[in-house]
């Protein structure tokens, strides 16, 4: 199948372009495509996000409302729910969840209900372009089959195949969508050429790679590789404080080192969508080929091991100034997983307050970006919960910083608790403050 015709849409911004899934990943991909000139499509199956987006309004606090309102100004683009839109749609780019299991295997539900939905409107000259993080082989044995088998068209010769892994870092202020690099595999030559002709457009600079299984690979290996140092980290800090050695100066004595060593920071567990969830995808599809994945798995272990050894210590620091876990006042400072964001998938902090309760605590939480608890499916007995008001939260036995965002004063909330347990080096030492 020639592309040619594909490549003439894209020059001349005449293609339209759906993207499905308007969440961290495909509404910053959105605001990029359509300020490249092309109209654009976002699919989506919340209608809340569709009716807001509509409104002008964002529901990600890094997105402001005025680059919504100058989105909609241009006429360029249409949310919607109804999945029959794509048939206009020249390029279709899938930005979709893939998270675990309840037995921590991978939730292929996301990508193929969205196949399903797309496959009674795929038409010839289309391109479909995956971008979510799983597992080598997914595109061609996951999305392909559902397409060609509803549509009767086949993938290198009627429409086009890609796989592209997103590299959102949301709230970054050194990288946003359009200056990070991006990694491109087609199905056959022809759906690379107009893959890569596509992203193009937007991106500085694509990189192609032979198929789309090295472009699964490629997402894999870069969140392994920070899994498996994160978990180093994580490691050596609980050796080091049984040695009372602080972690976090030596790590800033080492990163003085200009070669052969990059810092990684430890913390009370891994979050994002990333991190704490791809590397099992790698572990999952290499039992297929009969190859353990012993250093991955270690990893993993070490990382959400890292909730429960912040509870103990934070019983053993109660236990210090003669007071117990159960009934004991406890504010977990920060929801989000990361600073600065108001994102909370997959935060550890939700980890800790179960635990936390579970020995009996009473437990509230702080987190200026997260007014209250959003949905979750590992943790619904959250939902709703709402962040406290520092003015009228009178005083708690233990203050625990979870997460520290560069809006808080971590020093004012220190003297909110007789104890502070500081797992992200966010407050001088002190008598009270308990690093861990």
């Amino acid at each position: 199948m020639d592309a040619t015709g594909f490549l003439k849409l894209v020059k001349d911004r005449t293609a339209n372009v759906g993207i499905v899934g308007l969440g961290y990943v495909g509404l910053p991909l959105a605001l990029e495509f359509i300020r490249a000139g092309f109209k654009v499509t976002g699919l989506d199956i919340d209608p809340q996000k569709v009716k807001a987006l509509n409104a002008g309004e964002s529901y990600i606090r890094h997105i402001p409302v005025e680059k919504i309102a100058q989105m909609n100004k241009t006429g360029l683009f249409t949310p919607t729910t109804d999945f029959s839109a794509s048939k206009c749609c020249d390029a279709v780019i899938i930005c979709v969840p893939t998270p675990l299991d309840h037995h921590r295997e991978p939730d292929m539900s996301y990508i193929v209900s969205t196949a399903k939905s797309l496959a009674p409107y795929v038409r010839k000259g289309q391109l479909f372009s995956l971008e979510s993080t799983t597992y080598p082989g997914t595109t061609e044995e996951v999305l392909k089959p559902i397409l060609e088998k509803t549509s009767g068209l086949k993938a290198g010769e009627d429409f086009f195949l890609a796989f592209s892994p997103e590299r959102e870092d949301p709230n970054n202020k050194d990288f946003s969508t359009s200056t990070i690099p991006k990694v491109v595999g087609g199905h056959d030559a022809e759906s690379l050429k107009a893959a890569q002709a596509l992203y193009d457009t937007i991106i500085c600079r694509t990189v192609p790679v032979s198929n789309t299984a090295t472009a699964e690979a490629t997402k894999l290996l870069e969140n392994i590789f920070r899994c498996v140092n994160i978990a180093l980290v994580n490691e050596l800090k609980v050796v080091f404080d049984r040695m009372g050695i602080d972690i976090w100066e030596v790590v800033d004595a080492a990163k003085t080192k200009p070669f052969g060593y990059m810092p990684f920071y430890p913390g009370p567990g891994l979050g994002g969508h990333c991190i704490p969830i791809d590397p099992f995808y790698l572990t999952w599809k290499a039992r297929e080929f009969d190859c353990p994945t012993r250093f991955i798995e270690l990893a993993g272990e070490i990382n959400t091991q890292m909730p429960y050894y912040v509870v103990q210590r934070t019983l053993e620091g109660l236990n210090s100034i003669g007071k117990v876990m159960k009934g004991a006042k406890i504010l977990l400072v920060g929801l989000a997983y990361k600073k600065n964001v108001d994102d909370t998938r997959e935060s550890p902090t939700f980890k800790l307050w179960q635990l936390l309760e579970e020995k009996g605590a009473v437990v509230d939480y702080y987190d200026p970006y997260c007014a209250a608890v959003p949905k979750t499916r590992e943790y619904p007995q959250y939902s709703g919960k709402r962040c406290i008001d520092l003015e009228k939260s009178g005083n708690y036995d233990v203050v625990l910083i979870a997460t520290a965002h560069d809006c808080v004063d971590h020093s004012r909330l220190t003297k909110l608790g007789a104890l502070v347990v500081d797992t992200r080096n966010s407050v001088p030492a002190a008598t009270n403050v308990l690093r861990t």
